[in-house]
């Protein structure tokens, strides 16, 4: 679909709402011209329309936190894009996973994406490795090595099944979260990210 084809606004611009393409988390919104959109095809990085600036946007040119398009759709009235992205870093200026982390009226809710939920955990034990912080466990299992870490993941193995021989659910959910956890370790320690594993069990 050409550009010409958008219903844009009196300037040329059309919104964009930018989402992570693996957690589905709204990331941003954006405005894009015909140039942008144009140099995003182009390029494969995000690119935007800055109306402060009035000048073209490559998201993450000086950050470093680049936008790698996965995907660009538009929907039924043709005057909003939605951009699924691979984000490197932070997608805020202020340093936060998402521009949208200011609450304004909402009741609670049970915020517990799994994927989103293992690839926190994930990152998280990735932060250890690079940045170690004193007294933490990740990064005892990391000074120990290879040997040190199967042998945890071993031993939370057997302790699944043995909380499996248990009727109380709690023993097992709480063993199978610490397994999942030191897989994680692994993981990290080989070089293996959620992606790679994802990809494997869809071939299957």
């Amino acid at each position: 679909m050409d550009f010409s084809e958008f219903k844009t606004d009196e300037k040329g611009l059309i919104p964009v709402i930018v989402q992570h393409y693996k957690t589905q988390e709204v990331l941003m919104m954006a405005y894009m011209n015909e140039e942008s959109f144009d140099q995003t095809i182009k390029t494969g990085r995000m690119t935007y329309f800055s109306r402060s600036r009035q000048c073209l946007w490559v998201k993450g040119e000086t950050s470093g936190h680049f936008q790698y398009v996965r995907s660009l759709t538009i929907d039924c009235d043709k005057d909003t894009l939605l951009a699924k992205v691979d984000q490197v870093g932070a997608a805020c200026h202020t340093g936060n996973p998402t521009c949208f982390f200011q609450p304004l009226v909402g009741s609670d809710y049970d915020e517990t994406n799994p994927l989103q939920v293992f690839e926190s955990v994930y990152q998280t034990i990735v932060d250890r490795r690079e940045h170690p912080k004193e007294g933490s466990y990740t990064n005892y299992l990391f000074e120990k090595g290879i040997d040190k870490i199967l042998k945890k993941v071993g031993e939370e193995a057997t302790e699944i099944i043995i909380a499996a021989k248990n009727p109380n659910p709690e023993e097992i959910k709480y063993e199978m979260a610490d397994f999942l956890y030191h897989a994680m370790v692994l993981m990290v320690e080989r070089g293996i990210n959620w992606e790679d594993i994802v990809r494997e069990l869809a071939d299957r």
